[in-house]
């Protein structure tokens, strides 16, 4: 198993409102759409107040080249990846002390939104004083799956090695994706729905010497993982590579699959472990834009009130592809959980793909 420790989440420097991208997006995409007026509530009805970028706005209304989007990319993961990782591992609600980085055995890097090599953890591990020994594990293009997924590799980590202790980093600049000529409708709707996110967790094998470091009673541990994967499915969601950069991908029927497929897919793995849907106490998921939330609930049967925290990081912060679920795990462990309590992490991404992952308040 491996203990979720501790949680933290950077807002970038350039906070946005949704009108304020909307009135943005008249601008960009009205040459494109004559009916563009039509289109503009899918900003009002997304659930969207405010995002945050790792440029001001101004910024994207110049076409800017792929290098230039990719330097801005490696320049400022660096900088923020640091940041996530100081304050994951500083003393604060849940650490009794700050963990230094020496003390980390592998660390896990999750992204989909640019390009780098060596990736970005080796340029971390330049900047921090990790080991040289330190294990790096890059996880490139799983998207929105990605925070999850990264979570679930971790944990098979920390069961090969139980005493290891792990950080997993999601960074995501989706907004660096913009491609300020295309008008596209997925190109439209991207830019109703991404925002940009860096989060950092701290994992523990059961037999790590930091586990007594923890400042909560009662904390998350990752009890199993399941990965699905829909076959060929590979032009719902993801990227188109070109010149100028990233085209991203989506399909008008992600909804329609998330209720559709969803539920059994989530029903096959609480059945191993003969848990019943009413025993989920949590449910901390991928918040992939409203009508996503809406498909979850009609999928799960679940309420409103159930999705409350992906909800909330959807209002705030918008979808930050790999990156937002971490946020929202971010919420639920900083409240107080009772020991016992079991949560289901859920995350959608290209492949077309399912990550779950288990856990209990231990």
């Amino acid at each position: 198993m491996a203990t979720i420790v501790s949680v933290q989440s950077v807002n970038l420097p350039y906070k946005v409102t949704q009108e304020e991208v909307m009135t943005f997006a008249k601008h960009q995409f009205s040459s494109h759409f004559k009916d563009i007026d039509r289109l503009l509530p899918v900003f009002e009805n997304g659930g969207i107040q405010t995002r945050y970028l790792v440029s001001p706005l101004e910024w994207f209304t110049e076409v800017r080249s792929f290098q230039e989007k990719n330097d801005c990319y490696i320049q400022n993961a660096v900088k923020f990846g640091c940041e996530a990782m100081d304050r994951c591992l500083a003393s604060s609600p849940f650490l009794q002390r700050a963990v230094s980085y020496d003390e980390i055995d592998a660390l896990f890097f999750i992204s989909s939104t640019g390009i780098s090599a060596p990736s970005i953890e080796a340029r971390w591990m330049n900047e921090r004083s990790f080991s040289p020994h330190t294990k790096r594990i890059p996880i490139w293009g799983l998207g929105c799956a990605g925070g999850a997924s990264g979570l679930s590799r971790a944990y098979d980590y920390c069961k090969a090695f139980p005493r290891a202790n792990v950080l997993v980093v999601a960074v995501e600049f989706c907004s660096l994706t913009f491609q300020q000529e295309d008008g596209s409708k997925s190109n439209f709707i991207g830019t109703s729905l991404f925002g940009d996110g860096v989060a950092c967790v701290l994992l523990c094998g059961d037999a790590s010497a930091l586990l007594k470091e923890r400042t909560s009673k009662s904390v998350p541990v990752i009890k199993d993982v399941q990965t699905t994967l829909m076959p060929h499915s590979e032009d719902v969601m993801g990227w188109d590579v070109k010149n100028e950069g990233l085209y991203v991908v989506f399909s008008r029927d992600i909804p329609t699959i998330v209720s559709q497929w969803l539920q059994p897919t989530v029903a096959e793995f609480l059945e191993k472990r003969t848990i019943r849907f009413s025993e989920i106490d949590h449910w901390i998921a991928h918040p992939g834009g409203q009508k996503v939330l809406t498909a979850y609930e009609a999928a799960l049967g679940l309420t409103s009130t159930q999705l409350q925290s992906a909800q909330d990081v959807l209002r705030t912060n918008g979808n930050m592809s790999s990156a937002t679920i971490l946020y929202v795990l971010q919420r639920v462990v900083n409240q107080a959980q009772k020991q016992g309590d079991k949560g289901i992490m859920m995350a959608l991404g290209p492949g077309f793909s399912a990550e779950l992952v288990l856990v209990e308040w231990a």
